[in-house]
């Protein structure tokens, strides 16, 4: 049966008359008659104004990771709200949840908590330049770290010829150009090219901030012996290492990305997954430098700690940690890979897979990328066809190639089957649409 999106295109053009783009996000609107309203949404399953029942691969961008309306944690929150909401005072949780964060990430020896993973990564970058007394800092092509002028920055891959190094651009209007002298700018996994930028501007770099595993860029993952090299490379120039774990914490392992390469941050964030969906976010890391907030560095907001969402965040970090949610989120992340590449390579597409089983990239090209330049390499225009003809499907997946597809300990055996169903047709349909000419020798 086709997808209807009559309630859906109807809503849109009312939301159109009160809310930019009709919606609240930017990245929600999908189009005049692609963007979809959500009527309610259970486990892995999200409902539409339609009444279109998808199996959901965005998950918000990774924060259900135990499902939506996870019974256990939303009790929790129930709870937390019989304590009274906001008060500008602090509450008993806080310290449960820190100490709970600090037995699972030995980085996080001191806790903060904020609301979102822009606020946590804004107050991250300040200490550090506090704590070095430095104003610059380093971030990765490709990379995301919020909406905040100093993260607002990136490099339009789809217009760059291949010749010399991308333009870097702002990401919006009205962030000043004034401030992208602070930033450096280096590829992933060429610790070389880090390494000349800190002998280079060394003296001025207050952090090295970086995303293991890139969550809006395919997934594309560090190397070990990358990762190592730059722990090595700013404990000799002084820099602090600032893992944004606002995607991966909690979610590739129980103790975040830093427990699956075996490196210590200085300084990290944590967020999506850390209340299933209730809005918090966490800057932690190393006692001598998170003791610099309150004597010098000022942080705070009137939401922060909120105490339902401190119950949801409790609830939800017992879970991942006691049970095996995680093992199983990665064994279902494990058997779509392999039905996705029992599909690609019957039909001889090249294809490859990036990240972690738990946050996947799928990559149209032979070799998985080792960094944000080789997607120009990719065929991602048969992606961004595909991702149309999976959501007629009712399969909800990111419609932008560089975007992981998240799982949550609620996808099923019955998830499974529909999404290779339909990921077996979506294929077809882009096929026909593009031309036999994308298969190649997989």
């Amino acid at each position: 049966m086709a997808r209807s999106m009559i309630k859906n295109n109807a809503h849109f053009q009312r939301a159109l008359q009160r809310l930019p783009l009709g919606v609240a996000s930017n990245f929600r609107y999908w189009g005049e008659d692609r963007t979809i309203y959500v009527k309610r949404a259970q486990g892995a399953r999200l409902v539409d104004l339609d009444d279109n029942v998808y199996v959901d691969y965005r998950l918000g961008y990774g924060p259900a990771i135990l499902g939506y309306a996870d019974p256990r944690v939303d009790e929790a929150a129930r709870v937390g709200m019989e304590v009274g909401g906001v008060f500008a005072l602090a509450t008993e949780r806080e310290l449960s949840v820190a100490e709970r964060i600090a037995k699972m990430v030995p980085a996080a020896e001191l806790v903060r908590y904020s609301n979102s993973g822009t606020e946590a990564v804004m107050a991250g970058l300040r200490l550090a330049r506090a704590y070095t007394g430095r104003d610059d800092y380093v971030i990765l092509e490709g990379s995301y770290h919020g909406l905040f002028d100093a993260a607002m920055w990136f490099t339009p891959m789809d217009k760059w010829s291949q010749v010399g190094d991308p333009e870097v651009r702002p990401y919006s209007e009205g962030v000043p150009l004034s401030i992208r002298s602070y930033a450096h700018f280096v590829q992933a996994n060429d610790a070389n090219q880090l390494e000349d930028v800190f002998k280079r501007h060394g003296d001025r770099v207050a952090c090295l901030l970086i995303e293991p595993i890139m969550g809006n860029c395919l997934g594309i993952a560090a190397e070990p012996d990358y990762l190592r090299a730059a722990r090595e490379l700013c404990d000799r120039y002084g820099v602090v290492l600032f893992i944004d774990e606002v995607k991966t914490g909690f979610r590739v392992a129980r103790g975040g990305v830093q427990e699956l390469y075996g490196v210590h941050a200085d300084l990290c964030t944590f967020a999506k997954a850390l209340g299933n969906g209730y809005p918090i976010s966490v800057l932690a890391g190393r006692e001598r430098i998170m003791r610099k907030i309150g004597r010098g560095v000022a942080h705070g907001g009137t939401y922060t700690a909120h105490s339902v969402s401190l119950a949801a965040a409790e609830r939800t970090l017992q879970i991942l940690d006691e049970t095996d949610a995680l093992e199983r989120i990665t064994d279902y992340g494990t058997k779509l890979r392999a039905g996705m590449h029992e599909v690609l390579t019957a039909r001889g597409i090249a294809h490859s897979f990036v990240g972690h089983p738990s946050m996947s990239g799928l990559y149209f090209a032979h070799e998985p990328p080792r960094n944000y330049r080789a997607w120009k390499g990719s065929d991602y225009t048969f992606y961004d066809t595909m991702a149309k003809f999976l959501h007629d499907e009712c399969i909800l997946c990111e419609p932008d190639s560089r975007e992981p597809w998240f799982v949550s300990a609620a996808h099923d055996a019955s998830c499974l089957a529909d999404t290779l169903r339909a990921f077996e047709s979506a294929v077809d349909s882009t096929l026909e649409t593009l031309g036999k000419s994308r298969r190649v020798p997989a």
